[in-house]
């Protein structure tokens, strides 16, 4: 069972840094630790279980910084993020590698990573040109998440500014590769988010500018669409945009957020990956910009206004009066196992 989460917070917005979550030992729920204020504006981060090193992006600085953990907590160096504004974050399947999406630039950087987990060379940087419709968010490539094939051929990275998914293959030389388009998304949708499933040649993307989510079929590293289903309630006419996107661990539930009608829609996942409409339950909270599911809760964290809130699951469904910890500035969760 999960003891410890990490926080991430927006220093802007009043983030005291990395904040600690505790799971209170003497009665249901968590409790707020102290913060790391080393590790500021940290959007997003991953942990290598193998060397228990934690990497998280500093979206305002740009760079990427790598904290071991073993026997204590301790610094291991910092890295430019190759653009600017990094976002995301991935780890090979061999936790040898390192890939960073830099939203702003639209760049996608690979970096190699030593068995104590300390960075290495930079093996390529990359960018691809390109633009959507919506003039306001899609004037040049936005690169917003970042993901291994499971056999570890490919790198793929969601362009939310040219409405695709690019695919660099990394069988030989990754900086004499050159990226192409895997899925050409429908124009102005703005894919933001790609969720694998964790057994089925199938991948989820949670469109932003759009509020859909896309079950795509996985051929050789590319993508065909088989189903897209909105993520907002039929009578829903406001301003949204797609947010977070969670799975559970035996794929038969898929969560996504909903930033502006500030929800959380639950799917069913049939065997065959179908995603299925269950409903929506508030967010509880501003913005909910990251989901983590947990065996037992969905975590949920807000960049404008709530801090984190906790839900407990039943049979799937997050229930409506979740628990509230005040956060100020929350923009994503992850466990602390690794430690």
């Amino acid at each position: 069972m999960t003891s410890t989460l990490f926080i991430g917070t927006y220093a802007d917005a009043r983030g005291e840094g990395l904040a600690a979550l505790i799971r209170d030992p003497y009665q249901p729920g968590w409790v707020a630790g102290v913060a790391n204020p080393q590790v500021a504006n940290a959007s997003f981060g991953v942990a290598a279980m193998g060397s228990g090193t934690f990497y998280f992006v500093d979206e305002r600085a740009n760079r990427v910084s790598a904290w071991g953990t073993r026997p204590a907590w301790h610094a291991l160096g910092t890295i430019p993020s190759g653009g600017e504004a990094p976002c995301h974050l991935a780890l090979s399947g061999d936790e040898r590698r390192l890939a960073i999406a830099n939203y702003e630039s639209g760049e996608v950087r690979l970096v190699a990573l030593g068995e104590d987990g300390a960075f290495g060379e930079v093996l390529t940087t990359y960018r691809r040109d390109g633009h959507g419709p919506n003039f306001e968010r899609q004037r040049g490539p936005h690169a917003h998440w970042v993901g291994f094939s499971a056999d570890g051929r490919w790198l793929w990275s969601t362009d939310l500014g040219a409405d695709r998914i690019l695919a660099l293959p990394l069988v030989g030389d990754p900086a004499a590769a050159t990226p192409r388009v895997a899925w050409q998304a429908p124009p102005s949708s703005g894919p933001r988010h790609l969720l694998l499933h964790p057994r089925l040649p199938i991948a989820y993307c949670l469109t932003e500018l759009a509020s859909t989510l896309v079950t795509l079929d996985i051929r050789d590293g590319d993508f065909d669409a088989r189903a897209t289903i909105s993520t907002l309630p039929s009578d829903h006419d406001g301003e949204s945009l797609g947010g977070a996107i969670a799975i559970n661990a035996d794929a038969t539930r898929l969560w996504v957020t909903n930033r502006g009608h500030d929800s959380i829609a639950t799917f069913a996942l049939d065997g065959d990956g179908t995603a299925r409409a269950l409903g929506h339950v508030p967010s509880g909270g501003s913005s909910p910009r990251h989901l983590l599911a947990l065996d037992d809760a969905l975590i949920c964290a807000h960049e404008d206004d709530g801090g984190v809130t906790i839900f407990a699951l039943k049979e799937g469904m997050p229930q409506s009066d979740p628990q509230r910890i005040a956060l100020p500035g929350a923009v994503f969760a992850i466990p602390g196992n690794a430690a």
